[in-house]
Order: structure tokens, then sequence, then C-alpha cells
């Protein structure tokens, strides 16, 4: 699994952070989406795939 952001649509709604705290954070100055981890592990998988879900802006690609 590959996770890719696009920032320029991230609206800082901070749902991925809240969906899969160990791959996503916010910026301190604007809240926009900090990948911390692009390639994460099995067991973070469904975790990641819900943030995708729930982005409102759609700022999450998953790569398989």
């Amino acid at each position: 699994m590959k996770v890719v952001i696009d920032e320029e649509k991230c609206v800082a709604a901070g749902q991925c952070v809240a969906a899969a705290m160990d791959v996503f954070d916010q910026r301190e100055d604007d809240g926009i989406v900090v990948l911390l981890d692009e390639n994460p592990s099995d067991e973070l998988a469904d975790d990641v795939r819900n943030a995708a879900a729930v982005c409102p802006a759609l700022a999450i690609r998953i790569e398989e």
C-alpha cells in the first residue's frame, strides 16, 4: 500500500488524523495534512482506507 496526499485539496478537517494518527498529522500553522508514513504496515491498512473514505476533500489516494 502506498498513500498519496494532495495538499492542494486538503481542507484541514483532521478526519485523517482521527482515523489513522500513526500515518497522518496536521501542520501546526494551517492544519494541512502531513503524511508520516507513505507505506504503512498491513496492520494500519484498514485505518488508512477509512481515513481516505472520511476525507471530506478526497485529498487521500491509496495505491495498492
